[in-house]
């Protein structure tokens, strides 16, 4: 199994400025399902970017209503879905994301809900899928109706916080994750409504005591301050070992030992589909001969005038 990170930017002005990619995240290979979770801006490309292909996912996870964790979802369903020509995969996401709650959602139009199963999950629900279990989790969060998970299966159990401020009971939703997976958007102490920091998260680490713990989703503050000194800092104050995401960033996950799980750094050029894309994109543009001639005309009404001129071509 692979838990890849196509973005760790988290928050309105992280998004808005892009200094963290915010495309989600990916579990692969999870009993033979693939699901991208929380797909933001730009999920799509930075899943062609890192080497990895939209049309074999088998499930699509959106925790809630905000723009940093919803806007590629619907195009991924089609790329599931083989352009909605076929029925595959399921949409799991909150009550919100399906139906629209007060002033947040609908963010999944009819159309594109039609081809796959829908699971509207709420705190403490379990739902049976074929190939895992998953449970909701409680948020306390802009979106009142937004919900994390925890994925069961017989060899590993993962969390994920999404969005969510700290609360007494938080910790009892999570207990038993081996790996847990949380948004921590600021450092420190420098709490923010609906959010967690690094100090609620270390309350947190100590209450849960996965076998590894991965931060992600972070706004500007933590970005200045550094996540890999804050995720150093914050191993040493709860005894987990914790790593702070980054772009690009792929973890094979040792099912026994979580702690021990690889981790690598997936670069542009190890993208077979992003080379071959552009290969052939530029090969088919030169036996088309589609910059070797150039024509000039006066208006639709007019005869016109047309110059033809040769151009050569050198290959970069």
């Amino acid at each position: 199994m692979k838990i890849t990170f196509l973005g760790t930017g988290g928050g309105r002005f992280s998004t808005i400025s892009q200094r963290r990619m915010t495309g989600g995240f990916r579990i692969d290979n999870l009993n033979g399902i693939n699901l991208h979770v929380d797909p933001g801006p730009g999920a799509l490309v930075r899943t062609y970017q890192f080497g990895l292909d939209p049309r074999n996912l088998s499930g699509v996870f959106i925790s809630h209503a905000h723009t940093d964790h919803y806007t590629d979802a619907e195009v991924l369903i089609e790329a599931m879905t083989r352009g909605m020509t076929k029925e595959n995969g399921v949409i799991i996401g909150s009550e919100s994301v399906f139906n629209g709650f007060k002033d947040w959602g609908p963010c999944i139009s009819n159309y594109h809900k039609s081809k796959s199963e829908n699971v509207v999950l709420k705190p403490g629900d379990v739902k049976k899928l074929p190939k895992f279990s998953i449970k909701g989790t409680k948020t306390i969060h802009g979106d009142p109706t937004g919900v994390g998970f925890q994925i069961r299966t017989k060899n590993i159990n993962i969390s994920y916080t999404t969005d969510t401020q700290y609360f007494d009971d938080l910790a009892s939703y999570h207990e038993g994750a081996d790996i847990f997976i949380s948004s921590v958007i600021r450092p420190g102490s420098q709490s923010i409504r609906g959010h967690l920091c690094s100090d609620s998260f270390i309350k947190l680490l100590k209450e849960i005591k996965p076998k590894l713990a991965i931060m992600t989703h972070f706004g500007l503050k933590m970005l200045s301050d550094n996540p890999v000194v804050e995720a150093k800092k914050i191993s040493d104050a709860s005894g987990v070992k914790t790593l702070a995401a980054f772009d690009g960033m792929a973890l094979d996950v040792n099912f026994r030992r979580p702690d021990k799980s690889v981790i690598s750094s997936l670069k542009d050029e190890n993208s077979f589909l992003y080379r071959r894309e552009k290969q052939n994109t530029y090969q088919s543009s030169l036996r088309a001969h589609e910059n070797d001639e150039l024509t000039i005309g006066k208006s639709k009404f007019d005869k016109g005038t047309t110059i033809k001129k040769d151009f050569t071509l050198s290959k970069r």
